[in-house]
């Protein structure tokens, strides 16, 4: 089963390479948070799918449920952990679980494993005591969706999945987990990470699209604790074997190869069955827990990962890293692969980003989503235009040569980090 996953993956790749080959990149209000620039030995390891209160399989563990030992191993090893839960997949009915190893194992239509029957046992609707231990033991809990139904049609993997189909869906379904964590709770959620990484949505729009209206960072991760694959073995206990030695030695190896590759990483796990409906993660995250502990590393939240720098490329070694981080707070000033670019030259269209109100902006992009033509860089030129900031018909590529008078200090070049200085009368 592993096989076919791994070569699933890897056919996936080549498809968007060839299909795509250049990854095109854009300031944005929401981010791709992956990884951050540091130096110090801190990394963010985050959950999907929990809580669930159900016993590990195989059970070695006197039958607590998988996310109280996650809890207890990250407690044990005074680790913070970022859980991204869902709320309650009790409609998602009627279903039937597919073919264990096959991407319609969770379920043919949702993913909520509908053979066991259980969904009275995962979410956050049903889990009180998990979501109370989560919060009260200092970790971070983030948005997975409520009903976990990816936004948008994927018919390569998921071509037999409900899906919401719509921006207004995407935002409603959301908000309903973020409304439930404030209202029972006094929880605001600040990030999060669309199902099975799904982010077309409708039109133009993406999940991206739908963050910026929730408020919210895309949490994506940089390196797979590899939880959720199933392993071939002899037996069932030489695959759990085998899976868990899956989670540990791409750590290892890492490691040994650069005790340093982690400073700043994100680590994917799942808190919850894997794809041959085993918990590897039960065991598996002890032993990576060891490893990292013994490199000098120490777990941290996600939220507080962003607090050593919001990052990909700029640490707080930079001169002017106050100002950046200052101003990423209420602008759109950093692209949506979470890198800053500040030795780059600004663009037209960056440069219109950075003066154009967020509300309008984005009312005019949901507004524009059919046409194609109608990208986030082209509508913030026309407000700029219509409030007379900036030249109608400006090109969203063409270099800022010149600034709008009045608006900045002194500007020595054009490249964003002067002009970001300039912005913030630096």
């Amino acid at each position: 089963m592993s096989l076919i996953v791994k070569i699933g993956k890897k056919g996936k790749a080549i498809a968007k390479k060839i299909l795509s080959p250049v990854e095109v990149h854009h300031v944005s209000y929401t981010r791709r948070i992956e990884r951050i620039k540091t130096d110090k030995r801190i990394l963010a390891m985050t959950f999907d799918d929990g809580p669930m209160d159900m016993p590990c399989v195989p059970d070695l563990f006197e039958g607590r449920s998988l996310t109280d030992v996650i809890l207890d191993t990250l407690e044990e090893f005074g680790a913070k952990g970022t859980f991204d839960v869902i709320g309650d997949t009790s409609d998602n009915y009627p279903d039937e679980a597919g073919a264990l190893g096959s991407a319609a194992w969770g379920g043919i239509q949702y993913d909520h494993y509908p053979d066991l029957g259980c969904d009275g046992k995962g979410g956050a609707v049903h889990n009180d005591r998990l979501i109370r231990r989560i919060l009260d033991g200092g970790h971070q809990i983030t948005n997975h969706g409520y009903r976990h139904i990816i936004f948008g049609k994927k018919p390569f993997v998921y071509g037999k999945r409900v899906f919401l189909g719509s921006f207004d869906k995407a935002v409603e379904d959301l908000s309903r987990l973020h409304a439930y964590m404030k209202t029972n709770y006094g929880y605001e959620i600040t990030m999060s990470r669309p199902p099975h990484y799904v982010d077309k949505v409708e039109g133009s729009l993406t999940s991206y699209d739908v963050y910026d209206a929730m408020g919210y960072q895309y949490m994506a991760a940089s390196f797979d604790g590899a939880g959720w694959l199933p392993m071939a073995g002899s037996d069932e206990n030489d695959a759990f074997k085998a899976e868990i030695r899956a989670m540990v030695e791409p750590l290892r190896t890492a490691l040994e190869k650069d005790p340093d590759c982690f400073c700043g990483q994100i680590i994917f796990q799942k808190d919850g069955c894997n794809m041959a409906k085993r918990t590897p993660v039960a065991v598996g995250l002890r032993l990576q827990l060891e490893l990292l502990q013994k490199y000098g590393y120490r777990v941290v939240t996600v939220q507080e990962l962003l607090s050593e720098s919001p990052f990909a490329d700029v640490g707080r070694d930079d001169p002017d890293f106050e100002i950046f981080e200052t101003l990423q707070k209420d602008h759109a000033v950093v692209y949506s692969d979470n890198r800053l670019r500040p030795d780059a030259q600004m663009t037209a269209g960056e440069l219109a980003m950075l003066l154009c109100p967020k509300e309008a902006l984005l009312e005019t992009r949901r507004k524009a989503a059919s046409d194609k033509h109608a990208t986030t860089y082209r509508c913030a030129l026309d407000l700029c235009a219509e409030a007379e900031l900036l030249p109608r018909g400006t090109k969203e590529d063409a270099p800022v040569t010149a600034l709008p008078g009045g608006l900045f200090g002194q500007v020595t070049d054009n490249t964003r980090r002067s002009i970001l200085r300039a912005y913030r009368g630096e």
